[in-house]
């Protein structure tokens, strides 16, 4: 058992504590086994009503090693596989990541996500699947993947395709940052909570009361959603699902916001671009999480071993010199052939597949 999460039982509720504080709490796959073999005890149990995921907070008691609810999943993990094992830990790693996210979405028992604080990428994933999603003034959500070589996964498709007004497909290109207000009126969140009631709504539920109701009971008005206003220019500019396309309509504007995210755009990998916009495309048509998460998973496996990916990570995360050097560089390169290989269904004994049953 690691104690990178604190499974722990109170009252009706059980919780999944994530509690990797000088990491913003980003997950290891032990993280991930330790979270599924919870949840897969937990369902067969009749003195566990319902499930919360949230941050332990910090030991020292540090603020700012308390603002992360997860920022991710291990990230210089991956890096390594794809450099020195061909990405088979990596795949392995993703593998089983998408069992949790799909294990949380088809859970029986009602989970509820406290995103109180950075809420990145794996943190996406384990709190979007969740039936109850709950955002404070300290949430700061984003799927900032195209800037590393990756795209957006952990089921990223799925909620991003849902979501109105070609806001997911502006969100999965340019990385954007919500806070909990725009959360809230994108969708993202079911209910805006203030930091200072979230103990009390977790008692509330572990003292057996339902949860919608604990969290309606407490949730307050949201401030005004930033991203509303620039809804119709959003809609308007991320309307195509051709990059190309995209940046020509931005190009087109000469206002301060297409300006600016037309630079942000071109920080991006453009493979991953095109990648996330066709995921999100075909993301749309699927009825079926879990084949959501099949398609995801080829996707995963081939960017995985891409050159952006290992270059993406080495300019962000490990030189930070925010130069990465994409293959290719631009749109234009990146034909269709290279990403249909992307997309294409892998062989039959390496295809994802959900969680059947418990992990020792």
């Amino acid at each position: 058992m690691t104690q990178d999460v604190l499974v722990t039982r109170e009252g009706s509720a059980g919780f999944l504590s994530l509690n990797r504080p000088a990491a913003l709490h980003a997950l290891t796959l032990p993280m991930c086994h330790e979270m599924s073999s919870a949840l897969s005890e937990w369902q067969g149990d009749a003195g566990v009503e319902a499930v919360i995921i949230d941050h332990a907070p910090s030991p020292d008691g540090d603020p700012k090693l308390s603002r992360g609810f997860c920022a991710g999943g291990d990230i210089a993990f991956l890096r390594n596989s794809a450099l020195n094992d061909g990405g088979v830990s990596g795949r392995q790693f993703f593998h089983d990541e998408y069992q949790l996210n799909h294990q949380i979405f088809t859970y029986p028992k009602p989970v509820v996500a406290f995103m109180d604080g950075i809420t990145m990428g794996g943190g996406v994933g384990i709190s979007q699947p969740a039936k109850f999603r709950v955002a404070t003034e300290n949430t700061r959500l984003a799927m900032p993947e195209t800037g590393i070589g990756l795209f957006p996964d952990v089921g990223g498709g799925w909620y991003l395709s849902r979501l109105p007004g070609r806001i997911g497909q502006f969100l999965a290109l340019t990385g954007a940052r919500l806070d909990g207000a725009e959360c809230h009126w994108a969708g993202l969140a079911t209910h805006y909570l203030p930091h200072g009631a979230l103990s009390e709504a977790k008692a509330r539920i572990a003292a057996g009361q339902e949860p919608g109701g604990v969290l309606s009971a407490l949730a307050i008005t949201p401030p005004p959603a930033r991203i509303e206003a620039n809804a119709a220019q959003i809609a308007k500019h991320f309307a195509s699902d051709r990059f190309e396309d995209i940046i020509t309509s931005l190009e087109s504007d000469a206002s301060e916001w297409a300006t600016k995210e037309l630079a942000t755009l071109r920080t991006k990998s453009p493979q991953t671009c095109k990648v996330a916009l066709r995921q999100l495309a075909e993301s749309a048509k699927l009825t079926d999480f879990a084949d959501n998460m099949v398609m995801e998973y080829r996707i995963a496996s081939r960017v995985l071993t891409l050159p952006d990916f290992a270059e993406g990570v080495r300019a962000v995360i490990v030189d930070k010199d925010g130069a990465p050097k994409w293959d290719p560089a631009t749109p234009e390169g990146v034909s269709d052939a290279l990403i249909d290989s992307i997309f294409a269904a892998l062989p039959a004994d390496e295809e994802w597949k959900p969680l059947t049953s418990s992990r020792a």
